[in-house]
Formats: structure tokens, sequence, C-alpha cells
């Protein structure tokens, strides 16, 4: 049920779905005389708009979760590799047969660098496919083409095909890796991802090393416009999204901390 109940209050609140309720709700109310209501609408979606497309705001939400936990040297020995879902371009590798990545795609790049430079550490890929209304592969039915085409052997690869979100890409992955004390796992996501999994491994009883890939922010971006509005709209919705994430996931008890560190 918060898989279900969590995908559809998203759609509702990105910001650019967000801003066209807001228009739709304008234009109502104008046909019917509601001429305030109209414009308080208006002026709410072009708030939105403007400050997710014209402004770093985005950055300036999405940057503190991704210096949250600062990449650690490598260890000297190192048991397994979990690389979380998100990557992959579900649907269309459905229907293609091939690896497309997306945005986050740089998880999987250094899953197979990891991979490399640690030719006896397993490596997990947890995933399943998380569209409600398209059929899609979930990224550990996809992600074995792409990692045996970088040289990594399908005998080290551990495969978790449930999980829809990240706590269940922890719940899952720990029944599923059984981890022994002793052991050194890379947990490989998102640095802006990194705060939510690492708390929620965590809470699973599952220890791990975080490994943070995929930045989206500089930390440099300054007061002045967006580069380009598209990379605005992008960044800011992820921020938001990523918030709103700690903030269910705490709310639900589902980790300890609303905004979780190195420190616990």
């Amino acid at each position: 049920m918060f898989f279900y109940l969590s995908k559809i209050f998203w759609f509702f609140v990105q910001p650019l779905n967000l801003a066209i309720f807001l228009l739709l709700a304008g234009l109502l109310a104008a046909v019917v005389g509601r001429r305030r209501l109209a414009a308080t609408g208006s002026v709410f979606a072009f708030l939105i708009l403007a400050l997710s497309t014209w402004t770093p705001l985005g950055a300036m939400m999405l940057n503190p979760l991704e210096e949250r936990f600062p990449r650690p040297p490598l260890p000297q020995k190192l048991d397994g590799i979990v690389v979380l879902g998100g990557s992959l371009e579900g649907a269309i590798n459905f229907v293609r047969g091939g690896y497309e990545l997306n945005a986050s795609g740089d998880r999987m790049v250094e899953a197979a660098v990891l991979a490399r430079r640690f030719p006896t550490a397993k490596v997990v890929i947890s995933g399943g496919p998380v569209d409600l209304m398209r059929a899609g592969e979930g990224d550990a039915e996809t992600a074995p083409r792409l990692l045996t085409a970088l040289g990594v052997t399908a005998d080290r690869l551990i495969l978790e095909k449930k999980s829809r979100n990240t706590y269940e890409n922890a719940v899952f992955t720990r029944e599923l890796v059984t981890p022994k004390p002793g052991e050194t796992w890379l947990l490989v996501t998102s640095a802006f991802h990194m705060p939510r999994a690492k708390a929620l491994f965590d809470k699973a009883g599952f220890a791990t090393v975080p490994w943070p890939v995929d930045y989206r922010t500089s930390g440099k971006e300054g007061i002045g416009p967006f580069r380009n509005p598209g990379d605005g709209l992008d960044v800011t919705t992820t921020a938001i999204r990523e918030w709103i994430g700690l903030a269910a996931y705490w709310l639900s008890g589902r980790i300890d901390q609303l905004f979780p560190g190195p420190g616990g």
C-alpha cells in the first residue's frame, strides 16, 4: 500500500504536474467567474515553474543531500557491492532487449569499475519493476546484459528482482545476501539518495560502506539563473522527491532520523 500511495501522491505534487493542475484550476475558476481564485492559481503555478527552472533553488536543496556522505577511501578487501536500481530504462529495455541507461546510469558504470577493481567481490543488483502503468524490466533483470558485456562474469552476480522502493531494496537484499560479521560491502547509489538508502540498510541490519555516485550539483551554482531551464526543473524535482521520501520514511518509522548522516 505504501508503494502505491507514494506513487499517486508524487504524481500530484511534483513541480511540473502541480503547476499544470493549478493552471487548470485557475482556468476552471475563470470560467465560473471566480477571478480572484483564477489569479491565485495562475500566480502559484508561475512561481513554481519560475523557481524550479530559473533559479538554483533545486541545487540548493539537493546539495546538502549529496554532501551528507563523503566518499571514503576504498577498503583493502571487499566482499561485495550492492547497487540499487533506478539507473536503467526499464520500459525501453523490456521492448528492445538492450541496456539503455538513464540519468542515474553512473550507478551501473561504477558497479562495473568496482567489479573489475575487486575481481572476487560479489555484485548485488537490487531492483524490480517500478512502473505502475507501463510494462518494464527491473534493473536486476537488465543489468546482467550490461555488466557481462563489460566483463563482469555472470557467476558473480546476485539478482534481487522483487523490490519496488528503497525500503524493499534494503529488506530483500538483506534476506538474499545474509551478510556475515566482518564482511565489507559497498552500497552504491546516487549521492542525493545515499542518506535514505544508508539509513534503511542500517535499519535492516545490513552494515555497508556508502559509496555515493551520480552527483547532480557542484555546490557552486551560486545565485544566478540555472544554465538550462530543463536541468533546473529536473534538479528541483529530484530534490523535492528525495526530501519528501526522507520525511515519509521518518514519519512512518522506517528510518530513525529525518536527515540521516554518518554518525547514525
